[in-house]
């Protein structure tokens, strides 16, 4: 898999051509960072974490699902309905993938500052 550096000096696109619309959307690039992180969470968790509403979150996972990138599992803590949402490895490498053209993003941006 290429870089997005490496894609970019090859096609002589710009970095931003290497940012996925799905990933890079704030409040999903939040959930899989804190998936990468922590594995697997629970929705009051990312709720929590990341300051979203309940339809919000709900929505921005069903979109990372949709796409593969998070596995959803729904079930019950005695009564209480609990969501878990887990990054899979698809998610590892969007993320991934997304921060290295970030990287690239600032790396040129660092070199036209000077």
């Amino acid at each position: 898999m290429e870089t997005a550096r490496e894609q970019s000096e090859v096609e002589g696109a710009h970095p931003t051509s290497g940012l996925n619309d799905v990933v890079h959307q704030k409040a999903r690039l939040g959930i899989l960072a804190v998936l990468s992180e922590a594995e697997r969470a629970d929705f009051t968790y990312l709720k929590s974490l990341l300051q979203l509403t309940d339809g919000n979150l709900g929505r921005h996972i069903e979109v990372l699902a949709g796409e593969g990138l998070v596995h959803v599992d729904k079930g019950y803590a005695g009564r209480r309905p609990r969501t878990r949402v887990t990054i899979t490895r698809s998610g590892r490498q969007a993320l991934a993938a997304e921060m290295a053209a970030i990287r690239e993003l600032l790396r040129r941006f660092d070199a036209g500052a000077g």
